[in-house]
């Protein structure tokens, strides 16, 4: 079996870098693509190496540009890709335009495509994730899913049950991994925090940095929050261009205390998440860290594709209303714990049930 792993976006490289590592100690044949659809340093090259991944073994090196420019740049180099190495199986993670592009690719050329987090659904169209979400799992003959809601979502879609595999959070099986190591970061005391005293922020998505009334109503709130509580907010590059043109946010400076900074490597961000008191943001993976950590949880959105992380964790839904993310932010402000509880198999050992499943689906055939 010949195996070719995708990856484009940052969050694809926490998901691979644990599957990579244990197709490597079970000795299966795999290359690595990245597609390049996060390129510099930060965004990528620096996560590669914090979490032990080995260069990639291809690099598309596509860049930036609209979501049709970037995902027909992935599928015309990745089709070449394909036909040169003619992989047995093509593993896609996550909802990137990588994604989405790498699947179409394969399917087209007949090749099997395995999804890792299939299942995923915000029911919301308006986010280009959940289109890609859509249509890979539809492509997809492996769908590998980490919570229960995902075997109804998929099911109600028409997916075959059997295809479906039950295998767990692969994102926490690279914060099990490195948490300890994370722990030599010096991050807390460059910034002078405290542990369980600030908060951290993260937000990319474009309906809350694209639209510059809901950027600055967010803004607003952050600087609320920063007036109780220090918050530091690892900026994404596109959401510092997005803040820099916004003309009413100087009122705003100097009110509370946010710190922005550029995107921290993984370990260090790992150290400062593991730590923080607070968690104010629109991914989808920080909210099932801090479910994973037990500490609280505002989801800067008005939906969520990993419902479980409100039902069972630590994450409540707030929107973009200012006095909603306050209210939301209010019983961590005020010092009471965060509810905890993981889902079944959020346990680190997610990797190894999803070769299982690879290596049962390779002797079947």
């Amino acid at each position: 079996m010949k195996i070719l792993n995708v990856v484009g976006a940052r969050p694809n490289f926490m998901k691979m870098a644990p599957l990579v590592r244990c197709l490597r100690e079970r000795g299966i044949e795999q290359r690595l693509v990245h597609t390049g659809q996060h390129y510099d340093e930060n965004m990528s090259k620096v996560f590669f190496e914090d979490l032990g991944m080995p260069a990639p073994d291809i690099y598309l090196g596509v860049g930036s540009g609209s979501h049709a420019e970037q995902t027909a740049r992935v599928m015309v180099e990745f089709e070449k890709v394909c036909e040169t190495e003619k992989p047995d199986l093509v593993v896609v993670v996550g909802d990137v335009n990588s994604t989405l592009a790498c699947s179409v690719v394969s399917a087209k050329l007949w090749i099997p495509v395995a999804h890792v987090e299939a299942g995923l659904r915000s029911f919301d169209r308006r986010m280009p994730e959940e289109i890609n979400r859509i249509v890979t799992d539809r492509l997809s003959e492996i769908l590998l899913i980490h919570s229960p809601e995902a075997v109804d979502n998929l099911v109600h879609e028409g997916v075959a049950r059997e295809s479906i595999h039950s295998v767990g959070n692969i994102m926490i099986d690279s914060l099990v991994t490195h948490l300890e190591q994370a722990k030599s970061s010096g991050v807390l005391e460059e910034l002078s925090l405290a542990s369980d005293g600030y908060a951290v922020v993260t937000l990319h998505r474009p309906s809350n940095v694209d639209d510059p009334a809901a950027l600055l109503r967010i803004l607003g709130a952050l600087h609320e929050v920063a007036t109780e509580l220090p918050v530091i907010f690892s900026c994404h590059p596109r959401t510092a261009v997005r803040m820099k043109s916004l003309e009413s946010y100087d009122k705003l400076a100097g009110k509370g205390e946010l710190h922005v900074l550029p995107p921290l490597g993984y370990l260090d961000f790992l150290h400062l998440l593991s730590n923080a008191r607070l968690v104010l943001t629109d991914s989808g993976g920080l909210q099932e860290e801090t479910t994973y950590l037990g500490i609280h949880c505002v989801t800067i959105r008005e939906n969520t594709e990993r419902p479980v992380t409100v039902t069972q964790g630590s994450n409540v839904l707030a929107g973009t209303d200012p006095a909603k993310i306050l209210a939301a932010a209010r019983p961590a402000l005020d010092g009471r714990p965060a509810r905890r509880g993981a889902p079944e198999h959020w346990d680190g050992k997610t990797a190894p049930r999803i070769v299982d499943v690879f290596q049962s689906w390779w002797s079947a055939r």
